[in-house]
């Protein structure tokens, strides 16, 4: 409905519950990934990264929802650095897209 593939959605919600909003600092994109593997979607961490690293490629999203500092690739598709050397937090956008998460307007259900 959302247009999200659950993996960008388990990595909203990551970002959203370690508070990582636009307007507070950058954290480690590796600490993001650990999070979501741990709790919410464990599978390798390449896939996790990559599709964070697209949510904040602006060529690929159009908007991002995912602000980024280090190499993220380029246009030329030169892969993103690994995630030890990039630092992430949710992009404006996205706080109005999780903005009202805590209204329990859908319901939370184990899908495993």
């Amino acid at each position: 409905r959302d247009g999200l593939k659950p993996v960008q959605r388990r990595i909203l919600y990551s970002m959203y519950d370690l508070g990582l909003q636009h307007n507070k600092p950058f954290k480690k994109s590796a600490r993001v990934v650990g999070d979501v593997i741990g709790k919410y979607h464990p599978h390798g961490d390449s896939s996790i990264y990559d599709a964070m690293v697209r949510m904040g490629q602006e060529r690929k999203m159009g908007h991002t929802l995912v602000e980024m500092h280090g190499n993220v690739g380029s246009i030329d598709d030169d892969p993103a650095a690994a995630m030890r050397y990039t630092e992430a937090r949710l992009s404006e956008i996205a706080d109005y897209v999780i903005g009202d998460i805590k209204k329990n307007t859908v319901k939370f259900a184990p899908n495993f």
